[in-house]
């Protein structure tokens, strides 16, 4: 049994590395690997370690923070690159930022455990670490600790002054979108449509509200959603409730970042239009089912598909800054 899991664990470093390999190249030529060991203000302080800390601290008290993490960073890349804008509270200036669209408020979570790391790191090196590498550091740390998937991350980003709400929609696939447009959305980005499959996994974590999903439902039951889940969902989203409710994006392992997603797709037990619309090509079919098969190598690619979106960078010189507070430009 021990050999056989060391030959697992050998396999999915080395299929990591040969995927870290292929996406190294379009890689900012800003970004590096360990990037805060070479700051003599942070000679003293392990980074990325104090981060890993916090999140550890948070998913203890709550894992659903962990997800939280892990979709904050999405829909920071997506939008203006990986610049923290997410991350930025209304002002009087700019009384609708990225966090105030639909699409962000009031269901992203993990703020909090962004502020916490990034008061940590001003005690000990100020005005060093980037807002944007802690999201990044932090979405690493929550898929380690809720699917036990480990990989460095290279940073050297900078923080953004601009963050509209007008510009999430336009940068975000919706939930029922086709397949078509959800590719489209990725490929816009750089993603390849393996890719796109392969990050979806991470909806076997994480909430979504009632109405995200109940055009599925209501007033006519989607087709391609399995009856008795179907029916299990209108009892926790009823029709025209006062109150948009909140279920488990999988309700076998909500806490759990596995291939469990993909088996939910294949039984068509998923909540969302994009992720069941996964199942109507033979191709991103296909890497649904590899996916479902073999956890090892999705682990694998999902690590690398995370880095290389880490790589979505528009600021790693002037006008971008190190904010003192993620919340507020400098």
């Amino acid at each position: 049994m021990r050999r056989r899991s060391s030959n697992i664990v050998a396999f999915s470093c080395m299929f990591f590395i040969l995927a870290l390999q292929a996406i190294l190249p379009i890689s900012s030529a800003s970004l590096q690997f360990g990037f805060y060991d070479y700051n003599y203000k942070c000679k003293r302080t392990n980074v990325e370690l104090l981060v890993r800390g916090v999140v550890a601290k948070a998913i203890r008290k709550d894992p659903g923070v962990g997800a939280g993490l892990i979709r904050m960073y999405f829909h920071d890349c997506f939008v203006r690159g990986c610049d923290a804008s997410v991350l930025l509270d209304p002002t009087t200036a700019n009384p609708t930022p990225e966090k105030t669209s639909v699409a962000n408020f009031p269901s992203l979570r993990g703020f909090e455990v962004i502020d916490q790391a990034k008061a940590k790191l001003e005690r000990r090196c100020p005005g060093v670490v980037s807002c944007a590498d802690i999201v990044a550091f932090a979405a690493r740390d929550a898929a380690f600790f809720l699917g036990r998937i480990s990989y460095p991350i290279p940073s050297g980003r900078l923080d953004g002054r601009i963050s509209l709400q007008s510009e999430v929609l336009q940068n975000l696939p919706a939930p029922s979108f086709s397949l078509s447009q959800n590719e489209a959305f990725f490929a816009n980005k750089g993603m390849s449509p393996e890719e796109m499959v392969t990050l979806s996994g991470a909806h076997s974590i994480g909430r979504s509200h009632c109405s995200s999903f109940t055009d599925r439902l209501y007033p006519t039951e989607d087709p391609t959603i399995d009856r008795s889940f179907a029916g299990i969902l209108k009892g926790m989203c009823p029709q025209n409730a006062a109150v948009d409710g909140v279920v488990p994006q999988d309700i076998v392992t909500p806490n759990r970042l596995s291939n469990q997603y993909y088996k939910n797709v294949k039984a068509h037990k998923v909540l969302f239009t994009t992720d069941q619309n996964l199942m109507s090509s033979s191709d991103t079919a296909a890497m649904v089912k590899e996916n479902a098969r073999n956890q090892t190598a999705w682990k694998a690619k999902f690590a690398a598909a995370m880095v290389k979106m880490g790589n979505l960078v528009e600021l790693t010189g002037p006008p971008g800054e190190i904010r003192k507070n993620c919340r507020v430009v400098n």
